[in-house]
């Protein structure tokens, strides 16, 4: 049986190769061991799935083994967003949900993301304890299953359609009223995945005039990436301007992240997301506290932040440590530069629904374009110039690559003093005039991503270049490649 390894987001991998039905019982009989363990078997378990090839069938496999541990189980009947599968477990206030999931991975892959009680992504703490047990269960290749037509009958399975309560719930989050208002017309895009119908339908019962593109299963997504990115969202920019729409709206695989370009076809990153959306917040819905963002983050947040004597929490990256500083600080905003977005109220994992309504209400209130908006906050605050480059070596060169790092400790970039440097979550350096840069080193395969914010165009490009001087000291050009 091949190995299994958990990654910052559960487990992904290509279907019929590692991700077989046999490792997936594997998987699910870890994780039921867990729920017993932790007393949480009577509570149950959300079971939820997204468009790719087999998942239902994933899906159905995994509740035979929890109906196998006798723990009850909540099927979502159809695709579901990972959000919505987190509100689930919440609203039933079940002992965790297990998501079948690649997100925006490409088509091959599939996964499974667990999703604890406090229905935010599983912390290291949470995953160490299913990782070990399933060494024991791996080594005996064998997971306790019930058919599910006998879990039917001892009413072990229930089918359930969690939309509408997690509708309901965002209702009462954000302010429709205003979106009716203002008439918008939005293109929505969920790019084949889980998150179809769910825009269109919410905007269109609110008053805007909606146009969907993408909005059919298919397990190749296009024979793209499901990923909200500005190269997989030409297609979502072009019908913007065909269509003359105020706004173009996408989701990833799972609809836990989100993609906006507006009415010129000009993409937002989640950078410029995140600091629309902490100025709105504050200057709009009258919010104040924490904000949390990873160490990949935009600084612009620490900017505003100071001006409004706001704390900001720098996590490591993944949303888990985003989900946790909501959990326990009340932040009401967490972000990171991926495209992960929640806010105070909500569960504490990133969801692309609620961010492309909560986009959608923050142009309705303010009456303003996005880019005016941007505008006025760089008027302020002054403008930050973000990139991320991922260099992809060879296993060989990684190991050079990883040396130069550990050997990394600066005082000075470019000519400008390191005011700090950080090992915590790759090597982090910010400098005295506030530009900074990070390297991290992938886990799971032979890639450095290189982050670089600087207050000019020219600065974030030097920075880079001093950066990668570093990094690929003597490794040859031709061993490497930008992706």
């Amino acid at each position: 049986m091949s190995e299994i390894r958990f990654g910052t987001d559960g487990w992904r991998a290509v279907i019929a190769e590692e991700f077989t039905f046999a490792n997936v019982r594997c998987v699910c009989q870890a994780v039921a061991n867990h729920l017993a363990a932790r007393g949480l078997r009577e509570k149950g378990v959300v079971i939820g799935f997204d468009t790719r090839f087999l998942a239902e069938k994933f899906a159905l496999a995994s509740a035979e083994v929890m109906a196998g541990n006798g723990i009850r189980v909540y099927l979502c009947k159809k695709p579901a967003p990972t959000p919505v599968v987190a509100h689930a477990v919440a609203a039933r206030r079940a002992g965790g949900a297990l998501m079948l999931t690649a997100s925006h991975n490409p088509a091959e892959y599939l996964g499974i993301k667990f999703i604890p009680d406090y229905a935010g992504p599983a912390l290291p703490s949470d995953i160490a304890p299913i990782v070990s047990c399933l060494a024991g269960v791996l080594a005996a290749a064998k997971a306790d299953r019930q058919e599910l037509a006998k879990a039917f009958e001892r009413g072990l399975v229930e089918i359930i359609e969690p939309k509408e309560d997690y509708v309901r719930h965002l209702e009462g989050l954000l302010d429709f009223a205003a979106i009716s208002r203002s008439g918008l017309s939005v293109v929505a895009d969920p790019m084949h995945g889980a998150g179809l119908g769910y825009l269109e339908e919410i905007l269109t019962r609110h008053g805007c005039r909606v146009t969907a593109i993408r909005n059919w299963r298919d397990p190749l997504f296009g024979g793209s990436l499901p990923e909200p990115t500005s190269l997989h969202l030409r297609p979502l920019a072009a019908k913007v301007r065909e269509t003359g729409a105020d706004i173009g709206l996408a989701l990833d695989g799972d609809a836990d992240r989100l993609g906006v370009v507006d009415a010129d076809g000009r993409f937002y990153s989640p950078n410029e997301i995140l600091i629309l959306f902490m100025e709105y917040l504050i200057n709009e819905r009258g919010w104040q506290g924490v904000v949390a963002r990873t160490v990949a983050t935009t600084h612009m947040l620490d900017r505003i932040a100071a001006r409004h004597g706001f704390q900001v929490v720098e996590t490591p990256v993944g949303f888990k440590y985003i989900g946790q500083v909501m959990r326990e600080q009340e932040a009401f905003l967490g972000g990171e530069e991926s495209g992960g977005v929640s806010i105070r109220g909500h569960v504490p994992e990133k969801d692309g629904i609620l961010a492309s309504l909560l986009f959608v209400e923050m142009l309705a209130r303010t009456g303003k374009k996005p880019l005016a908006l941007l505008s006025d906050i760089y008027s302020r605050f002054g403008q930050l110039y973000s990139e991320r480059l991922d260099l992809r070596v060879s296993e060989a060169v990684k190991e050079q690559m990883l040396e130069n790092m550990r050997a990394w400790a600066p005082q000075e970039l470019g000519g400008v003093p390191v005011v700090s440097f950080s090992c915590a979550d790759g090597h982090k350096a910010v400098l005295a005039d506030g530009a900074w840069c990070l390297v991290r080193a992938s886990g799971t395969e032979p890639v450095f991503r290189v982050y670089v914010e600087a207050g000019t165009d020219r600065g974030k490009l030097a920075l880079q270049e001093e950066v990668k001087k570093v990094l690929c000291a003597n490794v040859k050009e031709e061993e490497m490649c930008m992706i």
